[in-house]
């Protein structure tokens, strides 16, 4: 089988296991119902209590495919621009960014509720990214190991900020709690559409940038041999990253190696080529979250797990799967 049929038998089942997950997600919950009822919600002649059940079900499995796309996408921005194949969006201290204003916003501000956290939490996921961004740029040019490290100390003074303020204030902490694990329910179609336009546009950057990823594979000065600029690829990535990460935890919470994971799968299937990769994240990453999502809500019916934990679940095979491939290759 050549590669180019290999990728296009990948599409097509990443596609059919994407479909499966949708429709998955709006077929199992706490009351499970058939595909014939689906349909028949689609149709208009479904009762209405499966029609409230059903519809219930839109707005999480249409969070499910924005979050999960636009952490995959970042996960592989991420894991491009530092070359580092244990990179995810966590590196740039995104979700601790959002987490510490939600933190504040919810001690000092009075800030409740899914909408106003949601609000709070993407200010402080994009400030995070940026500032990691411009500390780990100082100087003639980016420095990854600056930019690691810059990730990691800002990391750990948010984490520090969150852990004084909910400490001491019982009432955010069971806010906090909550929103931290990550979870697709309790949202509706406004939280998606106020982060939609960040995710088009981390997304259609993301595409444009395919090309130069390519390049600066090959290291700096062979990127800037072949005409591409090193630099304005690597912040281009940065900020694509930031926007798309930052969009997610804003919308659905800190989900963790969903970033992580899907970059590897889609490495083993359709190679180096970042424009292929960028692609099919778009595909593999909504289906993971998805699945998980549905996992969550099945396996401790009728309580639920939050997606959070089940991709803490998934994620920490994969990490130690990278790990060994990276032992075995160095």
């Amino acid at each position: 089988m050549t590669s180019t049929s290999r990728r296009v038998y990948a599409l097509l089942i990443g596609v059919a296991v994407l479909a499966c997950a949708v429709l998955a997600s709006v077929m199992f919950g706490s009351r499970n119902t058939s595909f014939g009822d689906v349909l028949d919600v689609l149709s208009g002649t479904a009762d209405p209590y499966v029609t409230t059940v059903v519809e219930s079900r839109y707005p999480r499995t249409a969070l499910g495919l924005l979050a999960g796309l636009c952490l995959a996408v970042a996960g592989t921005l991420m894991q491009g621009v530092t070359r580092n194949p244990l990179a995810d969006p966590g590196l740039l201290g995104i979700n601790a960014g959002a987490a510490a204003s939600v933190v504040a916003a919810t001690a000092f501000l009075g800030a409740s509720g899914t909408t106003d956290t949601m609000w709070w939490a993407l200010p402080g996921a994009l400030l995070a990214g940026l500032l990691v961004h411009a500390i780990g740029s100082a100087g003639a040019s980016t420095s990854l190991v600056r930019l690691v490290l810059a990730g990691a100390v800002l990391s750990a003074v948010l984490m520090a900020f969150i852990q004084a303020v909910t400490l001491s204030r019982p009432k955010v902490f069971d806010s906090y709690r909550y929103w931290v694990v990550g979870a697709l329910g309790g949202r509706d179609f406004d939280v998606l559409l106020s982060v939609l336009p960040f995710a088009v546009l981390g997304l259609v950057i993301a595409l444009v940038l395919g090309p130069g990823l390519n390049t600066l594979a090959l290291g700096d000065e062979s990127a800037a041999s072949l005409g591409a600029n090193p630099a304005l690829v690597r912040g281009g990535g940065l900020f694509a990253a930031t926007l798309l990460s930052a969009a997610a935890t804003a919308a659905v919470g800190p989900i963790a190696f969903v970033g992580l994971a899907v970059p590897h799968l889609v490495r083993a299937l359709v190679g180096v080529d970042f424009r292929l990769q960028i692609a099919f994240s778009a595909i593999a990453g909504p289906a993971l979250l998805l699945l998980a999502d549905v996992a969550g809500r099945v396996v401790l019916r009728p309580q639920e797990l939050m997606v959070g934990v089940v991709t803490a679940f998934i994620g920490a095979p994969a990490l130690l799967y990278a790990v060994r491939r990276m032992k075995g290759t160095s």
